[in-house]
């Protein structure tokens, strides 16, 4: 029987003592390359492909720096300082001894972790106190199964420096065993990735807007404020669910911001359909409706039963799950009321919050919001699950500097949740 190995493919070799330097010309060659296409390159940052494509070049140069790195580490071997924002230097090391409980950390990781390196490294009981609060969990876990099951570590987490700012953090790790093969410490390898999932989530934010579905198609009828209103920016989501009805998307939600009154008030509502509507005319209605009677300046609780008698009394769909909040720039003032619908969500300094939906003397709750607030308000189609899950993503979005980013990462996050029914978000940040 004649060897698999053609005369051609010869079996691969010991690397020989150019052969590290070859690859190291290689890979600044390739980068190179690819940098000069991605300067030529004629794409418009203004559109949506554009953006996908200058996203994608800069993740491409990112890895091929840090590969460029890694090879000229084997030819020259561990530096003994490695120079600031070098690849090494978002690369340390740490042991903790679980008899003594004691710990090792190499200067790199202190660097990493944006602490002093003549400090005392933190043991690992005090190790989690640097991690984001909803990372930790994940953390432990990884660590547990490390000391009990012996299993490596290798996830990811975030940690919070003494200055505040978040860096993303890969971590490798592996229990040491003493003679007897039990656990006497754990090594890890901790890497700063901050920059490189900033790539990775450019190219898949820029790619996500192409893939972005149209608007509803009551909203082409009555136009979104996109600009915003007084002391407001806006953004807001459609999403549509899994199943279709025929050639046509079925609509069980619907959402609308508009000026509540003569004034600068705004009016923000939020709802469900008590029966899917397979056309545009039932939803346009309907949110014509909400326009008109805020324009005559009903506060949410009159408005929320005027429409709710005035849809009774129609062939439009009834109204379920809604929310319809009220909102004064000048005293930043909230007030909203509900129709058996999930109360706004409440995002500030990193932390979220359900606002309660009870209702006041006035039929009515009110709030007073702050300068950098979020609320968002969604339908009723997102059960409980789902709503801890968006709260949990506090500091995500209190990080953001503007409604539509918000936004963006919230459809992201429910566009993964399996046999989710149409949906829609509206998220509102309040302006200085």
């Amino acid at each position: 029987m004649s060897s698999h190995l053609s005369a051609d493919h010869p079996a691969a070799q010991p690397p020989g003592p150019g052969s590290v330097e070859a690859l190291i010309s290689q890979a600044r060659r390739l980068r190179g390359d690819v940098d000069a296409v991605r300067r030529d390159s004629q794409d418009d940052a203004t559109d949506p492909r554009g953006r996908w494509q200058r996203a994608l070049y800069d993740l491409a140069l990112h890895q091929l720096s840090d590969l460029d790195a890694h090879l000229a580490q084997l030819r020259d071997g561990p530096a003994p300082a490695p120079r600031a924002g070098s690849l090494l230097s978002r690369v340390g090391s740490a042991e903790w001894n679980l008899l003594t409980d004691e710990a090792e950390w190499s200067g790199e990781l202190f660097r990493i972790l944006g602490r002093d390196p003549a400090s005392v490294p933190l043991s690992l009981d005090e190790f989690p106190s640097l991690v984001l609060t909803e990372d930790r969990p994940k953390l432990t876990a990884m660590v547990t199964d490390c000391l009990v099951d012996a299993r490596p570590i290798d996830g990811e987490f975030r940690v919070v420096r003494p200055d505040k700012t978040v860096r993303t953090v890969h971590m490798m790790g592996e229990p040491v065993l003493d003679a007897d093969g039990s656990t006497a410490s754990m090594w890890a390898v901790l890497r700063d990735v901050s920059e490189l999932r900033r790539s990775q989530r450019a190219v898949s934010e820029t790619r996500d807007s192409l893939r972005r579905p149209p608007p509803p198609p009551w909203q082409g009828l009555l136009p979104f404020p996109e600009a915003g209103r007084p002391g407001l920016d806006l953004a807001a989501a459609h999403l549509p669910p899994a199943y279709t009805t025929g050639l046509r998307t079925r609509y069980d939600g619907w959402y609308d911001a508009c000026p509540l009154g003569s004034d600068d008030e705004t009016l923000l509502a939020v709802g469900d359909f008590g029966r899917p509507e397979t056309e545009a005319q039932g939803p346009a209605a309907l949110i014509g409706a909400l326009r008109g009677l805020a324009l005559a300046g009903l506060r949410p609780a009159v408005l929320r039963d005027r429409l709710a008698e005035l849809l009774r009394t129609s062939a439009l769909p009834p109204v379920e799950g809604a929310v319809y909040c009220g909102f004064r720039p000048d005293t930043r003032t909230l007030a909203w009321a509900h129709a058996t619908g999930p109360g706004p969500l409440l995002f500030r300094g990193g932390t979220g919050r359900g606002l309660t939906v009870r209702d006041g003397p006035s039929g009515q709750a009110e709030a007073t919001l702050e300068a950098g607030d979020l609320l968002l308000l969604h339908t009723g189609a997102l059960g409980p699950a789902t709503v801890e899950h968006l709260l949990s993503l506090a500091p995500r979005l209190t990080a953001t500097g503007s409604a539509q980013d918000a936004v963006r990462i919230v459809a992201r996050e429910l566009d993964e949740i399996p046999g989710r029914r149409d949906a829609c978000v509206l998220m509102a940040r309040v302006t200085p």
